[in-house]
């Protein structure tokens, strides 16, 4: 009995993995077919990335995302990390009430926010008489930190929860300045956490769709925006071509960082 109950655990992670990874998988594969109607026989060709390379809008628009989501990662990585140590480590007044604010970011519909985000910024920009900025990639980036902060004060609060505060003490009584202790002692043991945070806040701004939707100007767009534009003109497997990309990117990204740390936040030294 209990051979057949794991089995069929292990039959039902397939089925999962299957219905997670099998359409990535045609996606990426169709990327290299010749026919732009993923008509069968398949034959291997490149066109469609050297249509890509030519498509300027698609390029500029990826090129946009990958600029607010590097700044985003920056902004929102540093900032959260220093609220996530605050929370973590010190008691003021309104701490609880400032910590349950953190939660309508992630339980509003991102449509609601969006919206909201879009009616703030047209009236500010009115209240200080330049219309013009109240949509932009300046505010897109903006709502992305926003969206991002809650993300990585968790993720790095998660990681100060198992923080062992006796090695900082025991630094400090063998002589090592503030700054030493710090360095040495605080950075390493939450680099984990801070890593895993900016690599979050980075797949949040990147793929963030309904917010650069509501304040992108005309003529400007984000890769998820032109990539709904197009696809509401016709697919072309350009955007398989791109999300290829993307997705080989992003893989070889978290190989690279899971070579250095597991899973569980500790530094793999043996490897």
């Amino acid at each position: 009995m209990k051979r057949l109950l794991d089995g069929g655990i292990r039959f039902y992670l397939l089925l999962v993995l299957v219905f997670l990874y099998l359409p990535i998988l045609v996606m990426a594969l169709f990327a290299f077919n010749k026919s732009p109607l993923y008509a069968l026989p398949f034959e291997f060709d490149l066109v469609w990335f050297k249509a890509l390379a030519e498509n300027d809008k698609l390029l500029k628009a990826g090129l946009n995302s990958l600029l607010i989501a590097l700044a985003n990662t920056v902004i929102a990585t540093s900032f959260g990390t220093m609220a996530a140590v605050a929370f973590g480590r010190y008691t003021f007044r309104g701490k609880t009430l400032l910590q349950g604010l953190l939660f309508p970011p992630i339980a509003i519909p991102w449509l609601v926010i969006g919206t909201a985000m879009l009616v703030f910024f047209f009236w500010t920009a009115k209240a200080m008489g330049v219309p013009g900025m109240a949509r932009g990639l300046h505010a897109i980036l903006l709502g992305h930190v926003a969206l991002s902060l809650p993300y990585v004060i968790f993720v790095v609060g998660a990681r100060l929860n198992d923080y062992p505060k006796a090695l900082e003490e025991a630094a400090a009584t063998l002589g090592a300045t503030p700054w030493q202790v710090f360095r040495r002692v605080s950075v390493p043991i939450l680099a984990p956490g801070v890593v895993a945070a900016a690599l979050f806040a980075f797949a949040v701004s990147f793929d963030q769709f309904v917010i650069s939707y509501f304040l992108a100007p005309p003529g400007v767009t984000t890769l998820p925006v032109e990539i709904y534009t197009s696809i509401r003109k016709g697919f072309t497997p350009e955007i398989n071509a791109i999300s290829t990309i993307i997705i080989a990117v992003s893989m070889g990204l978290m190989l690279i960082v899971a070579r250095f740390y597991r899973f569980g936040g500790e530094r793999s030294g043996n490897e």
